[in-house]
């Protein structure tokens, strides 16, 4: 695709050929070498960019922790700030919440959003396949909900009645399904009110007119690599029409999500994107299923583009953001 910067050019072709050597062919992760893209780094007690972050344990024995993003400065109508309970992406496979590029991400909502952010670290494939990360982010919610005072959490200027749920990629495709586990359970405390899927992780066994258009042209995703992380993720013997990559497909019915209370949905975009027809579909589904669903498209943007704020439509993306965000919330007080 033209009009790439040299940047996106160079960080892509970095991040593929590190990422077509640690994907093995027999399904596992090279994790020394993958480690190689993947720089942690700690909680800043000190606020970096007007954001402090502290990383709270869930459940020690599986390494479920989330890491809290809290914006130093409220808005000055002293209005109480949302809550975003965030699910990285990398194919489910790859990062963290205490990866530099998603650290970065969300100390940028937390800031940009005016909101707190919960930004999970679910158990990674192919070493936990389906469901160990549905699970896992269903069990962060409950902990917030039985614990609302957890330390750190800004209790005077949060709001957990305004709840959203969000991801991008893979992190889009576990932001759904955990708001479905979520449907099912009467919370104390905690009120969904919105879906915040930024470019995410659906797929079938059809190949689509985006997939075929983008097999290996895009930057940052292709074809090959999102087949390797299916098959990484799902459970042995599963194709791609199992009910957690095609959520609407021929297999999905025991899913169907007519009769819940699924929230309303924002689905982000992109042009370049070999996921772009699956997304589409996903938002499609909601809307056939009675629900809200509201599609941003960038015909310009590539998978991953919100990672880089330089571009016109990451800063677009933003405004999208905050205005779904402030109209769920406006809904709330009616």
């Amino acid at each position: 695709m033209s009009g790439v910067s040299w940047k996106v050019k160079l960080i892509s072709s970095i991040s593929n050929f590190v990422m077509n050597l640690a994907c093995r062919s027999d399904g596992t992760v090279n994790r020394r070498l993958s480690a190689f893209l993947d720089y942690k780094v700690p909680p800043s007690v000190k606020p970096i960019n007007g954001v402090k972050t502290s990383d709270v344990t869930v459940d020690q024995s599986r390494n479920l922790w989330f890491r809290l993003f809290t914006p130093i400065n409220a808005d000055a109508d002293n209005s109480r700030m949302p809550v975003i309970v965030y699910f990285h992406g990398g194919g489910g496979a790859f990062l963290s919440a205490n990866s530099s590029a998603f650290d970065t991400l969300c100390r940028r909502f937390a800031k940009e959003l005016n909101a707190v952010i919960i930004s999970v670290n679910y158990r990674l494939s192919p070493e936990h396949k389906y469901p160990c990360q549905y699970e896992d982010g269903f069990d962060v919610i409950t902990f917030i909900d039985n614990n609302p005072n957890f330390e750190g959490f800004p209790t005077d200027g949060t709001d957990l009645r305004n709840c959203f749920i969000g991801g991008d990629s893979a992190g889009g495709n576990i932001a759904h399904h955990v708001a479905v586990k979520a449907c099912r359970r009467e919370f104390t405390n905690l009120n969904i009110i919105g879906v915040i899927a930024i470019q995410p992780g659906f797929g079938g066994e059809e190949r689509t007119e985006s997939e075929i258009r983008l097999a290996s042209g895009a930057p940052f995703l292709n074809v090959e690599r999102i087949d390797w992380f299916w098959r990484a993720f799902l459970p042995e013997g599963s194709d791609r029409d199992h009910p957690a990559a095609n959520v609407f497909g021929r297999n999905s019915g025991g899913d169907d999500i007519s009769g819940l209370d699924f929230p309303a949905t924002v689905v982000i975009v992109g042009g370049f994107d070999p996921l772009l027809d699956w997304q589409k579909r996903y938002c499609e589904g909601l809307k056939r299923c009675g629900k809200a669903a509201y599609l941003i498209e960038y015909p310009n943007a590539f998978h991953g583009f919100y990672s880089f704020p330089e571009l016109r439509e990451s800063c677009l993306f933003i405004n999208e953001v905050r205005d779904f965000m402030q109209k769920q919330c406006e809904k709330l007080k009616e």
